[in-house]
């Protein structure tokens, strides 16, 4: 199988591509940098220039790309930035695959789990719609910039993920930080949803999604065991042998952090009720397993 993957220098496309790999698939990645390395080919990220006959040649193509929202602080700049940097590369990849002669038949394409909100009634599932504030349209955008191929007939799959937990890379090694200096607590009030998902589960998750004939539409990639933002803060500290009690009110986050602060005080309670029915297993479905694992 030969694949494709936009954004595939990063965190998550690494890890995707080195299991692609160690089963001998073959994988070029597009990166907005230089590198010498066999397989990776630059882009802009705007255009087709230099890389839009590679489509010709691919079985399936990934679109990973999107600025991290970790960056501060959320500028009017920044919002446009993280925008740009997720409808430019779905658009260019759109017009890639209308003009090759020969088409990939899976199209996998990145989102979030932030699509239905990170406040609500209920516990929210593929079938909520989304929420109307500016994480959850910025979902719906990145989204619906990939859309128009589902009229060419090819299977196109969403991944909405959640914050993606790994040994290294990715936002848990910072997250935990705190805790291995004693001053591991919850955020707010602590009740929130912290919506999230081991990394082996998430590239497995989507490398069955791909492999699955019958797989197309929307996908939560999000652990099925609910947590809380105190639950996993008080994991944390229990699997490393530290002191629970350093907790950082609401109205703090948003003086040091601004807007940005709601990816820490607020969140949603969601489950992937359609990567369970489709016969998904998670290796590790539980808060405490996966951060045994995590912090071995």
């Amino acid at each position: 199988m030969k694949v494709l993957i936009a954004g595939g220098s990063g965190f998550l496309g690494s890890a995707l591509s080195k299991s692609l790999q160690a089963n001998g698939h073959q994988v070029t990645t597009l990166t907005r940098g230089f590198s010498q390395r066999a397989y990776h080919v630059h882009w802009d990220g705007k255009t087709m220039d230099g890389w839009g006959t590679l489509l010709n040649e691919m079985d399936v193509v990934v679109n990973l790309s999107g600025y991290g929202l970790e960056h501060w602080p959320w500028t009017k700049r920044q919002k446009q930035r993280f925008l740009d940097s997720r409808i430019l590369p779905g658009r260019a990849l759109v017009f890639a695959i209308q003009d090759a002669s020969h088409r990939p038949r899976v199209f996998l394409q990145a989102s979030g789990i932030n699509y239905y909100g990170l406040r609500g009634e209920g516990i929210a599932d593929e079938s909520t719609p989304p929420a109307d504030d500016f994480l959850s349209q910025l979902t719906v955008s990145w989204e619906n910039a990939t859309k128009p191929l589902e009229e060419l007939g090819i299977r196109r799959i969403v991944i909405r993920s959640a914050v993606v937990l790994a040994k290294q890379g990715g936002l848990f090694p910072l997250m935990a930080l705190p805790v291995r200096l004693f001053f591991g607590g919850k955020f707010g009030d602590g009740s929130q949803a912290m919506n999230w998902i081991h990394l082996e589960d998430h590239v497995n998750a989507m490398r069955f999604l791909i492999e699955k004939e019958n797989a197309s539409g929307p996908y939560n990639l999000i652990s099925p065991e609910f947590t809380s933002n105190a639950d996993f803060m008080r994991e944390i500290a229990h699997v490393l042998h530290r002191p629970y009690w350093f907790h950082i009110p609401a109205a703090l986050l948003r003086m040091t952090m601004g807007e940005m602060s709601i990816l820490l005080s607020e969140g949603r309670f969601t489950r992937p009720q359609r990567l369970i029915d489709l016969g998904f297993r998670f290796r590790f479905g539980k808060l405490g397993e996966a951060m045994r694992n995590l912090l071995s």
